[in-house]
């Protein structure tokens, strides 16, 4: 859904919409869409500065495999929307721009309007932990055996050798005299 400048001058636009599994590409094989993404608010030009300014909402239900124990984690996304885009034209060639106080929360937009699937794919992903767990006191694998720990307790001895440091085992300090 393609929100134009020129229509949005005219008036702002309420918009309803949901994205099934598949339509919008998170850039991320490891995340899947798990229930209907919907998404609605609220789009309008602000003439006065320059900007889109959309509110809104959105849900959806992602997941992904847990960082730890690689079992299938869940993760519930529910946003509230109030975001501003100027056009990427406004960045004076793409030399560097001073940001003044708040407008570090600006995004820009190319072309004749703002992509809503666009937003929504950004929203998500901001939206979503940095480290996926599937809960959290996740145990994870035995480095061994590679059992999941949540599962199962495992009794696997892990020594740690690390090889960088095997040639100082064989030196001996001289004794000082």
């Amino acid at each position: 859904m393609l929100f134009k400048v020129r229509d949005l001058e005219i008036k702002p636009i309420r918009f309803e919409t949901e994205y099934r599994a598949g339509e919008i590409d998170y850039l991320d094989d490891s995340l899947r869409q798990a229930t209907p993404l919907s998404v609605r608010g609220k789009v309008e030009w602000m003439g006065s500065v320059g900007e889109i300014h959309l509110t809104g909402e959105l849900q959806v239900e992602m997941e992904a495999d847990c960082d730890r124990c690689l079992e299938t984690a869940r993760f519930p996304v529910n946003e509230k929307l109030d975001l501003f885009y100027r056009p990427a034209e406004s960045l004076e060639g793409g030399s560097e721009v001073g940001l003044e106080e708040g407008e570090s929360e600006v995004g820009f937009f190319e072309g004749e309007g703002l992509e809503l699937r666009e937003v929504v794919r950004e929203q998500v992903l901001l939206a979503l932990p940095v480290q996926r767990l599937c809960r959290e006191g996740c145990q994870g694998l035995c480095p061994v055996c590679g059992g999941n720990l949540n599962r199962q307790v495992c009794s696997c001895a892990a020594e740690f050798h690390d090889e960088r440091f095997a040639a100082l085992k064989s030196l001996r300090l001289k004794e000082q005299k």
